[in-house]
């Protein structure tokens, strides 16, 4: 797929200091709620406090390990990975139906382990490299990129912003819209100040958080109790000495579809990140980046918690802040895990308002949106791609939207696929590409 233009102040090999590297990491590390996976997790699951505090820390040291290992060692490309909410329903479904509490718990992280050996495997034979050659030309492409700006856009304003847990609906859209403003004009400011003038684009995120969250102190609702009470240092599950593996097939075909429905949806992710940076996604790239994907979440099954993936947002992240370097990813991972080791740096992440995530997260949104839309404008809409498009992009609207009653009476493989918009899309597309006629 051809990538469009972009305005990238610092390429994906670039040199960055390791001391701004780490500044611009925290940026990405803090836009991305990392704990709020396995923190519903352990809600659904029934996980004491104590239990759902140290299934977030394996949760940020996994996806710190995982970011280390796509950025670092295997794609090469500025991803970076956290729990996926996909797997939700079907972890916490497995884990209850084997007996609940760490015994139930041991069966799903076996199935997970099963699952991701599999993913590596799939990489090692470079199958999937060949399938998206032949199913996803730049048509279907630029149509799953818009698709996951779109399909993430209702979380982003409804769940952070809406139904934000803290604060009146005022108060949260206030937060939500200064937030945004602030980082826009960071970015406006970067783009026509003098070279040093550079930083409040390349900080905009980071500013942009400090000032919704300050905002949010004086409007009192931005709790740091929790921070104080909080232990510096604390270590994580790990495999054989705090939990086992348990094996059930059921539930390792039941993961095995979870991890189809979660390589669809990151190959989103990975083509945004492609047209952002203009890195070719080639067969190498695409193969490696399955291996990586897979040795994550086997790391992520050691260490106790869900399967950490490549996450969408930071290609917009990377548009506004113009910086693309693996290096700031690796020092993210690198964060990541430091965050996973220390209590009170985890929960000081948790304090920050949801709102005032969601006016970043909502802006990023729309910049992957845009990314998808700069694909589709150099292609020809003729009567095929026009379905091509369309179609899935009201998938992506009707299944958002669904009835929650509605889609937890459905069989479950049927359940795992809609509960994924964008996998949902993206198969559409492909589908409508190759069974439509061209003329």
């Amino acid at each position: 797929m051809e990538n469009t233009e972009t305005l990238l102040t610092v390429g994906t090999e670039d040199d960055v200091s390791w001391k701004q590297s780490f500044l611009l990491g925290l940026q990405h590390l803090l836009a991305m709620d990392v704990y709020v996976v396995p923190f519903i997790v352990a809600m659904t699951v029934g996980f004491s406090s104590g239990q759902s505090a140290i299934l977030i820390q394996s949760t940020f040291i996994a996806a710190g390990i995982a970011t280390i290992i796509q950025s670092g060692l295997l794609m090469k490309m500025p991803v970076a990975q956290r729990a996926s909410f996909i797997p939700i329903g079907a972890i916490a479904g497995i884990t209850l139906a084997n007996g609940g509490g760490m015994e139930g718990w041991s069966t799903a992280m076996g199935a997970s382990f099963v699952g991701a050996v599999v993913v590596t495997i799939l990489g090692f034979t470079g199958l999937f490299h060949k399938l998206i050659d032949s199913f996803v030309p730049s048509i279907v492409g630029g149509t799953i990129i818009f698709c996951v700006g779109l399909s993430l856009m209702p979380a982003a304003v409804n769940d952070n912003i809406y139904q934000s847990a803290v604060g009146t609906i005022g108060q949260n859209i206030s937060l939500a819209v200064i937030t945004g403003i602030v980082m826009i004009g960071c970015s406006i400011l970067g783009n026509h100040s003098s070279k040093g003038g550079r930083i409040f684009r390349i900080s905009s995120v980071i500013i942009a958080l400090f000032v919704g969250s300050i905002l949010a102190g004086f409007m009192g609702i931005l709790d740091l109790t929790p921070v104080a009470e909080a232990k510096w240092f604390s270590m994580p599950q790990f495999i054989f000495k705090d939990f086992t593996f348990s094996f059930d097939f059921s539930a390792i075909i039941t993961m095995l579809i979870i991890y189809i429905v979660l390589l669809a949806e990151t190959t989103g992710t990975w083509l945004a990140v492609s047209n952002v940076t203009k890195v070719p996604l080639d067969k190498d790239r695409l193969n490696r980046g399955v291996i990586g994907e897979g040795l994550g979440c086997m790391t992520a099954a050691l260490l106790g918690t869900t399967p950490v993936t490549g996450y969408s947002s930071n290609a917009g992240i990377i548009t506004i802040t113009g910086i693309a370097s693996r290096r700031v990813f690796l020092a993210a991972g690198g964060l990541f895990i430091i965050f996973g080791l220390s209590g009170k740096l985890s929960v000081l992440i948790s304090s920050i308002p949801s709102a005032v995530i969601g006016g970043v997260f909502a802006l990023v949104c729309g910049v992957i949106a845009m990314s998808g839309f700069q694909v589709l404008k150099k292609e020809t809409i003729g009567q095929k791609a026009t379905y091509v498009v369309s179609i899935p992009i009201l998938l992506v609207v009707a299944l958002t939207f669904l009835p929650s009653d509605y889609l937890n009476s459905l069989p479950t493989m049927v359940r795992y696929l809609f509960g994924s918009p964008i996998a949902i899309a993206s198969l559409m597309a492909i589908i409508l590409n190759k069974l439509l006629p061209q003329d």
